[in-house]
C-alpha cells in the first residue's frame, strides 16, 4: 500500500474550495490554506476566505489513492517536480498551518531563485523553522519553503532571527 506523502494537485481556476470539499468527502485527508482577505464593497466591508495558494490543494495519499484523487471533479493532475509528482515534507505543511493560524491578508508570491543568508526563527508561531532570506526592507523578511517554489511573507522582527551556518 505504500508510506502516505503529502503532495499537491493542480486544480481549475477558482475550485480550490470546491475540490477541497470532494476530496474531504471521499475521506483524503487534504489540505486548502485558506488566507483572511478584507474585501470592500461599495455599501460594506467583509472579511472572506480566500485559497492562499490559487488553483493547488495539498492531499496526503499512497500511492494506490492517487487514481482516486486524479478523478475528482475540478482536478487537473498532481504537480511534477523531476518527472515524479512534487512531495511537500510533512514539516512544510505544518509550517504553512501555523502560519496561516498566526497571520491574515497574507501575501504569496513566486520564488525569487537568488543565493541569500539562511536563517533560523528564533520565536513566534513558525519557530524553528529554517529559510532563505530573499529580501529585508525594514521589519519585512520573505520566508522561502523550498518545495513549494513560493514565498510566504510576513512582518519578522530582526530580533526574532538568527543565523544559520552553512556547512
Amino acid at each position: 500500500m505504500g508510506a502516505r506523502k503529502w503532495l499537491a494537485v493542480y486544480t481549475r481556476p477558482r475550485w480550490e474550495k470546491k475540490v477541497n470539499q470532494l476530496l474531504a468527502e471521499r475521506g483524503v485527508e487534504r489540505y486548502c490554506p485558506l488566507n483572511k482577505v478584507r474585501r470592500k464593497w461599495s455599501d460594506r466591508v467583509k472579511i472572506v476566505e480566500e485559497p492562499l495558494f490559487k488553483s493547488y490543494v495539498f492531499v496526503k495519499v499512497n500511492d494506490d489513492d492517487r487514481t482516486q484523487v486524479r478523478m475528482t471533479p475540478g482536478v487537473i493532475n498532481f504537480v511534477y517536480w523531476e518527472g515524479k509528482p512534487a512531495v511537500i515534507k510533512e514539516k512544510e505543511i505544518i509550517a504553512i498551518q501555523r502560519f496561516m493560524d498566526e497571520y491574515e491578508n497574507v501575501e504569496v508570491r513566486p520564488m525569487e531563485l537568488t543565493l541569500n543568508q539562511r536563517v533560523k526563527i528564533i520565536s513566534g508561531p513558525l519557530m524553528d523553522q529554517e529559510g532563505q532570506v530573499m529580501q529585508l526592507k525594514n521589519k519585512i523578511v520573505k520566508v522561502a519553503i523550498d518545495s513549494l517554489g513560493y514565498v510566504l511573507i510576513a512582518s519578522i522582527e530582526r530580533t526574532k532571527l538568527t543565523s544559520v551556518k552553512t556547512k
